[in-house]
């Protein structure tokens, strides 16, 4: 088994980015789910509500951040991008956490893409959003994203669910961090603990989807056959589940093509 696709998600349920290799810190993948948007209320926002935010790429240098939508673009320096600090609290889920909100007109651009008043926010790194400790060990942090710092799923899965659609379903709609090809579908259903390179990963709990993977890529329309196959084909319970959430032990940097070991 081997790792084929490496994905960073830098804003919350905007756009993701395809990476050659991915550097691992103590949050997860580096720059993963830093950034998010609120509304009025501090509340956070994804594509759930707004399925256009998946239309929103967002690229990462060492000194810029550009925002992209189609052909447009809209740069901010990683200083800016990093905001300023805010007694404010903002809201993921149940989790209420310090965030950075960031002044600058990106607020106003992605506002007007969106067509509804957004505020970017940046999680610093002092903030610890602690992960259910059901699931990890006391110390353990996760951004902005739903629970857990990593989603691994298989090719193979998302293979076996396009033959059911009648389609091919792009990888990026189920919005893992490491995706694995040499095993069979749902394999990852049963690991415990793998290793790549010198990281090891703890899988702790399936994740249970939200409409989310229905979401075309390239037109943001939902299709609810997808929905319709995860639900003939991954329900467990009232929930459909597909990938698996993970926790990673050690910070480092792992590389498309690495092996992947089953502890």
């Amino acid at each position: 088994m081997y790792v084929s696709q490496l994905l960073n998600y830098p804003v919350k349920s905007c756009r993701g980015n395809q990476l050659s290799e991915m550097e691992i810190d103590s949050f997860g993948p580096k720059w993963d789910r830093r950034w998010m948007l609120v509304d009025c209320d501090g509340r956070f926002v994804t594509q759930r509500q707004i399925a256009e935010m998946g239309q929103i790429g967002v690229a990462i240098s060492s000194e810029i951040i550009r925002f992209y939508y189609h052909s447009e673009h809209m740069e901010l320096s990683l200083i800016e991008a990093q905001g300023h600090k805010d007694e404010r609290l903002v809201t993921v889920w149940q989790d209420q956490v310090k965030g950075n909100r960031i002044d600058h007109p990106v607020n106003d651009w992605i506002s007007d893409k969106l067509g509804k008043k957004v505020q970017l926010v940046y999680m610093p790194q002092e903030t610890i959003r602690q992960v259910d400790l059901e699931y990890a060990q006391f110390g353990d942090r996760v951004g902005f994203a739903d629970g857990f710092p990593f989603l691994i799923l298989s090719e193979a899965s998302v293979q076996f669910l396009s033959e059911k659609v009648g389609y091919s379903l792009d990888v990026r709609r189920f919005r893992p961090n490491i995706v694995i090809s040499g095993c069979e579908a749902f394999t990852e259903d049963t690991w415990q603990q793998i290793q790549i390179g010198e990281i090891v990963f703890d899988l702790v709990k399936p994740c249970s989807r939200c409409v989310i993977p229905t979401i075309d890529l390239n037109t943001s329309q939902k299709q609810p056959e997808v929905m319709q196959a995860m639900l003939a084909y991954r329900k467990q319970g009232n929930k459909v589940m597909m990938g698996q959430n993970a926790l990673h032990r050690g910070e480092g940097i792992i590389r498309v093509g690495e092996e992947v070991k089953t502890l």
